[in-house]
């Protein structure tokens, strides 16, 4: 027999979950609704073209094609850089550091995410930028035959407001968020994996390799992915580091620009005509479509961990 409180507490759980599905979809197809009257006026190719031009609503031209650029090489740089730290922080953690202060450690780590995202910003802009200018000049003068380490449309390399130093900046933020999901993944390696790899004469690292490695992968990247669905909806952080964009950018990690997020938040003053709005706001539903396509991916790895597969 069902009691009254269990089907109450079903009730309430399916229609919870059901309003989070309505409340996604509702603002999917609102995006959707307000974008359409400005795609069917713009003058160029919505998905091939860098142009930006909405101040004249009777002949808008706008594309995505820069901003997607600056908001994809900015959260590949952050996640070449976080996915290993996260990976080392999270083994640490887990398998090497004694409880007294693993406990501790994580908490900072933890707190990490507590950060304003303007203080991140504040931080890459006037310290992290100067700090990092003897590096970003050695990349382009001895890598700078590589298109990706060539001069940027920021002169001279190494001005702090660059896609290589937006990227280190994210790599900060969503360390946070990648160590905590590998973590727990991590901590879930069953002690008689762990215990009978160590009998039979494996040392520590040997053990993570064979046993707890392979266990906690799938986390491990779906964390990874979380990470890149926060780094590509940043918005204050790299509207302060990147908004110096004085031409097209050169596909260089040393352009600056504009993302998505930081895009619409700096047009904000042109939001006094519906098709100029609907500009940004089909920049806004194309980074919602890359969001939760990131996230669903992320989530169906993750829901894949934990099976002890190798």
């Amino acid at each position: 027999m069902v009691r009254a409180g269990d089907r109450v507490f079903a009730s309430l759980a399916t229609g919870s979950g059901a309003f989070v599905v309505a409340v996604i979809a509702a603002i999917g197809i609102f995006l959707l609704l307000r974008a359409i009257p400005a795609l069917r006026t713009d003058q160029v190719n919505f998905l091939f073209s860098g142009a930006w031009n909405t101040s004249d609503p009777s002949h808008l031209s706008f594309g995505i094609l820069d901003l997607a650029w600056i908001t994809v090489s900015s959260s590949v740089v952050a996640l070449v850089i976080a996915m290993p730290l996260s990976c080392g922080i999270a083994l640490f953690l887990t398998q090497y550091a004694p409880r007294s202060l693993a406990r501790p450690f994580a908490y900072v780590v933890d707190l990490l995410a507590a950060v304003p995202s303007v203080v991140y910003g504040l931080w890459g802009f006037l310290v992290l930028g100067p700090v990092l200018r003897p590096i970003a000049i050695w990349l382009n003068e001895n890598l700078g035959w590589i298109p990706l380490f060539a001069e940027g449309n920021v002169k001279p390399v190494g001005t702090g407001t660059d896609v290589f130093t937006a990227g280190i900046v994210l790599a900060v933020m969503i360390i946070p968020t990648i160590t905590g999901v590998s973590r727990e993944v991590f901590q879930r390696t069953p002690n008689t994996h762990i215990e009978g790899a160590l009998a039979l004469g494996a040392t520590r690292w040997e053990v993570v390799r064979t046993t707890v490695w392979p266990f906690g992968r799938n986390g491990f990247i779906g964390g990874s992915m979380l990470g890149l669905g926060r780094a590509l909806g940043e918005t204050m952080a790299l509207t302060i580091i990147l908004s110096a964009a004085p031409s097209r950018p050169n596909y260089s990690i040393f352009d600056a620009g504009a993302t998505f997020a930081s895009k619409i938040a700096l047009g904000s003053a042109e939001f006094n005509n519906q098709l100029q709005v609907g500009a940004y706001i089909s920049a806004g539903l194309v980074l919602f479509v890359i969001t939760f396509a990131v996230n669903a991916i992320a989530r169906w790895i993750e829901s894949s961990s934990g099976k002890g597969k190798s």
